[in-house]
């Protein structure tokens, strides 16, 4: 058969995948009576570009849908798009800056304009890379997040809510950014460890201006808007004083009427051990201190504006950027002798998840979404096992977070997104909730009506996408036949994010759970165990690794790096694994193919009687690597199915049973077995390694082929032969044994070594059967030899092996040169290791080239020991 010499991935990849999208392999049909088989992308975002979190959630992905393909179900992998609120609007604000405008100056109206015509332009690139990987997604059924039917969903949602108490308006503390402007959900706020300082600022006593209060903070700026000092009840230090008042030092103007005399409060909310047990109380500017006001009904003094700068509130240091106030209050309260100490202090900080700007927490009038009785429902639906969260661990933390849950801001004060469907009459001031837009006030008949102008978080979309993308709140033919989806594949760091908000709104708005199982994977991290950013720049661009591996490449890889719920360090080292063992795999099937006849393709059950035990372990072995991955992928381990069609595909087809096959005599039982045993591993390699598979299967001369085998039927082979699968385990470790045995003494391939007679089974089958003395392994000895010997166990059986012509002299005297070498070097790598300038200078890849073979040298050293051992035990 005609089969070019060497697999170019280059000319495979993109033709064949725009065949597949031609003849519609990927679409899903709803009429089907096939059982269905429904996976959920998650949206990524229209600023987004692929990066390896991509590469790896698709990947599993489109695994489990190729898989779930060929097992016989009508399945729908739904593709979409997320608008991304924030992150868009930041994009095409950073445009207009460079012209010099601000989205102010060009209006609501304007600017949401060009949004669109951004997005038009722009915001499905994320969606023709992923292409590049070979996703097998419907894509005649992309959804956006905004599109009229997506934003239909929204308001429905919104209004259901409403009806039910479940949302409401109110003042209260949010995080707010001040870069961008808008308030976030509690989850929207990334923690960063950050050295800063404690500050003790002495707060005297009214009654007794020589007596002081010490108090630590880690934001002396925010002192200007203090309502009280407050102590644990308990805390016997401070008892005498509850009650009394305190005086804000430097303090002496009016803050929206309060006095700078503020009152010591006691509360159990304070913990004694921290600072000096006396903690300031803000209530406009900490969720724990707006607690403790509510409690003790003290007035709310904000002094902070929503760009971070200090406002009238704050007297003299009015008009300052927050740190820069911080700065200057710290000097005059230390020039005054109002600070008692400074410490080095490391605390968490939040930021923005967006722009990493800190954030603050500030007093605003909101939407909220009351989220405890939409987290009973979810909990319980994990509890008893309706939804299943792997891995396990993962369970925990889910019932942590929705048992401490707080209520949703999902208002933000941007343009970009769904305006909040909310209308206000300027006339009578009725309130209208409505899915519908509103032209007329129901009351009064004023079209003097007003919408509310904040838009709704970007995840209050996002949590609906498994049925509005199906069509809720319509009853489609695709609700009906893909809700719910089986399985949600996504990263464990938006657990919170998402996945626990779609098992909320789909109990709340379908009643029924939106996934059967839910699976976490790993964040995909550099070699020193960093996630990913532009920043360090250390982000490998994943098209770049396509272009040069092939996405069967990296795709294979990404598998065999992935342990199930954990993180995945990358290495660009590790991607030539998956592009040499595509070479591998296509170098086999081009032996298979120059060797094969028409005639010789046979029904294996019609040929059953001329196996040979060589034959009959391959088989049994394929059918084991089959059974296992099929299994491991019900259970999603991606990691531990690659490796099982690796190895198998590696040494027991390839490094053993193809090699046998070269000296048969019988070819046309041989050739069969192999061609056999290659279609049914291809099929089951396809969901991994989609392109080659393809490309070897338009090659192969097999009767009823189909036009793809993305649609063959997945592999259920039934050979099973016990008795010779365990003899010739035993055979080929023998094999490998005298292998690693002749690469050990360094023994020329024209030079044989004797396997010594043995009274087991294997040695008889290892003398008799076809091919194995052609291996230029060793030869057979009925007599012993007055050689070197040395034993190797395969089997559990012991076998004698001996060396003719041996000098041991010679081989120790070489093996402790080849030491010496080594150990040099080694010591040459560690003093390059140990120092500073190097580390801090080198590329990282240099670096971890160079520990990666200190690490093989260092292992090689006592395999050359334990060669010394072996020559001075059998001297």
């Amino acid at each position: 058969m005609e089969i070019p010499k060497r697999y170019n991935f280059k000319d495979v990849e993109e033709e064949l995948y725009n065949e597949w999208e031609r003849k519609g392999l990927f679409k899903s049909n709803p009429k089907s009576d096939k059982r269905p088989y429904t996976i959920f992308m998650p949206p990524p975002n229209i600023t987004g570009i692929v990066h390896m979190g991509h590469v790896l959630d698709n990947t599993i992905q489109d695994i489990l849908i190729r898989a779930k393909r060929m097992q016989g179900y009508e399945v729908l992998w739904q593709p979409g798009i997320d608008h991304a609120g924030i992150a868009t609007q930041n994009v095409v604000e950073k445009k207009l800056s460079a012209e010099g405008k601000t989205r102010f100056e060009v209006g609501r109206d304007e600017f949401v304009k060009m949004v669109w015509k951004w997005r038009e332009k722009y915001g499905d690139i994320i969606l023709k890379q992923l292409r590049k990987l070979g996703v097998s997604c419907d894509w005649s059924r992309v959804k956006f997040t905004m599109d009229e039917d997506m934003s239909k969903a929204v308001f429905t949602a919104f209004k259901m809510l409403y009806d039910k108490g479940l949302i409401y308006k109110g003042k209260r503390i949010i995080n707010w950014c001040p870069r961008c402007g808008t308030a976030l959900s509690d989850d929207e706020v990334e923690y960063v460890e950050e050295s800063s300082h404690l500050w003790y600022i002495k707060y005297p006593l009214t009654t007794d201006g020589q007596r002081f209060v010490v108090v630590a903070t880690t934001r002396p700026e925010t002192y200007l808007g203090d309502t009280a000092i407050a102590v644990h009840p308990e805390d016997e230090r401070y008892k005498d004083i509850i009650g009394e008042e305190v005086i804000l030092p430097l303090v002496d103007w009016d803050r929206d009427g309060v006095s700078p005399a503020i009152p010591v409060i006691a509360d159990e909310a304070v913990d004694p051990k921290f600072g000096t047990g006396a903690v300031k109380v803000t209530p406009a500017h900490d969720p724990v201190d707006f607690e403790i006001g509510r409690r003790h009904k003290l007035p709310v003094i904000t002094v902070l504006d929503e760009k971070g700068y200090i406002n009238k509130n704050g007297g003299k240091f009015a008009g300052l950027e927050r740190y820069e106030a911080r700065k200057k209050i710290v000097k005059e309260l230390t020039d005054a002798g109002y600070m008692d100490k400074i410490e080095d202090y490391n605390h968490s900080v939040g930021t923005c998840y967006r722009c990493h700007t800190v954030i603050e927490p500030y007093i605003s009038n909101q939407w909220f979404v009351r989220m405890k009785p939409l987290a009973e429902p979810a909990i319980e639906a994990v509890r008893t096992n309706k939804i299943d969260i792997i891995p396990e661990f993962e369970k925990k933390i889910y019932f942590n977070w929705l048992t401490n849950v707080r209520d949703w801001c999902i208002s933000r004060q941007i343009w970009w997104g769904h305006r909040i469907p909310v209308y206000v009459c300027a006339d009578c001031g009725e309130m209208v909730v409505s899915q519908d837009k509103v032209e007329k006030c129901p009351s009064c008949g004023s079209t003097n009506v007003k919408q509310e102008e904040d838009v709704l978080d970007t995840w209050f979309s996002s949590w609906l996408w498994p049925m509005s993308t199906l069509g809720w709140p319509s009853d489609t033919e695709y609700l009906r036949k893909f809700y719910p989806s089986d399985v949600l594949v996504t990263g464990w760091d938006i657990l919170f994010f998402w996945v626990a908000r779609m098992i909320m709104a789909g109990l709340f708005f379908k009643g029924e759970e939106p996934f059967k199982k839910v699976y976490l994977h790993g964040i995909v991290r550099d070699e020193k165990h960093r996630k990913f950013s532009k920043s360090l720049g250390n982000s490998p661009d994943p098209l770049d690794l396509i272009d040069k591996y092939g996405a069967d490449g990296v795709r294979i890889s990404m598998m065999l790096l992935t342990p199930e719920g954990q993180d995945i360090t990358f290495s660009r080292e590790r991607m030539e694994t998956g592009r040499n063992f595509a070479n591998k795999i296509w170098n086999a099937a081009r032996y298979i193919l120059l060797n094969l006849e028409d005639t010789w393709i046979v029904n294996i059950n019609k040929i059953i009687d001329s196996l040979t035990p060589a034959d009959k372990w391959i088989l049994s072995k394929l059918t084991h690597t089959v059974n296992d991955v099929t299994a491991k992928l019900d259970k999603f381990d991606f990691h531990g199915s690659a490796q099982i069609l690796y190895n198998f595909f590696w040494k027991e087809f390839c490094d053993f049973y193809l090699e046998t096959v070269k000296h048969r005599q019988d070819k046309e039982i041989a050739m069969s077995v192999a061609t056999y045993t290659l279609l049914t591993f291809l099929k089951v390699l396809h969901p991994f390694m989609p392109f080659i598979t393809e490309e070897i299967y338009k090659h192969l001369p097999i009767a009823n082929k189909k036009t793809s085998i993305m649609i063959e039927d997945w592999p259920t082979p039934a050979f099973l032969f016990e008795k010779d699968e365990a003899l010739w385990d035993t055979v080929v470790e023998l094999v490998f044994k005298i292998r690693e045995l002749r690469g050990e003494f360094n023994i020329p391939k024209k030079e044989w070594v004797y396997l010594l007679e043995n009274d087991s089974e294997a040695y008889e089958v290892f003398k008799r059967d076809h091919g194995i003395q052609h291996l230029s392994l060793c030869k057979l000895s009925d007599e012993p030899l007055n050689n070197f010997k040395t034993v190797i166990f395969a089997g559990g059986k012991e076998f004698i092996i001996a060396i003719k012509n041996f000098d041991r002299i010679k081989e120790v005297e070489r093996t402790q040169k080849e030491m010496q070498s080594i150990t040099q070097l080694v010591n040459k790598m560690q003093t390059r290791l140990n120092n500073k300038e190097f580390l801090s200078k080198a590329p990282e890849e240099i670096v971890a080239k160079q520990r990666n073979k200190l690490a093989d040298l260092t292992e090689k050293l006592k395999k050359l020991q334990l060669h010394l051992e072996r020559i001075a035990e059998n001297g």
